[in-house]
């Protein structure tokens, strides 16, 4: 069983960063993923690490490409979403989610293909 829980959320003016942190308990995930929830809408795929079945190799939305960045420590513990040029459509609860193997290429971008989720945390872009 893996728990992952999210930090490092709060409030950023537009232009700003934060960086997000997942961190994993109990057992580590293989492949990674970040999505955002807004209420009223889907959740909204971020980006994700494919494990190491996948290459390892990260994957961005086109809204978010160029302004995050994520990565992962050697021991795959913690998963961190690195958020730059912040704007005011960024606003969400950000969750990050787990799975042992990597997903299919064509449901990396999926919430149905992670097994684990964390609790959330949001995020605020605003003067």
């Amino acid at each position: 069983q893996v728990q992952l829980s999210e930090t490092g959320g709060g409030l950023v003016e537009p232009g700003g960063s934060l960086r997000l942190s997942c961190v994993a308990s109990g057992r580590t995930a293989d492949s990674v993923g970040w999505f955002r929830q807004v209420p009223g809408k889907e959740r909204e795929f971020v980006a994700a690490i494919r494990g190491a079945q996948g290459g390892n190799r990260i994957y961005y939305s086109d809204s978010v490409k160029g302004r995050f960045t994520m990565s992962r420590d050697n021991a795959k513990t913690t998963v961190y979403l690195e958020m730059n040029n912040l704007k005011p459509e960024d606003t969400a609860v950000y969750f990050c989610a787990g799975r042992q193997g990597a997903p299919i290429l064509s449901m990396v971008r999926q919430p149905q293909a992670y097994t684990y989720w964390g609790q959330g945390t949001q995020v605020t872009v605003s003067l």
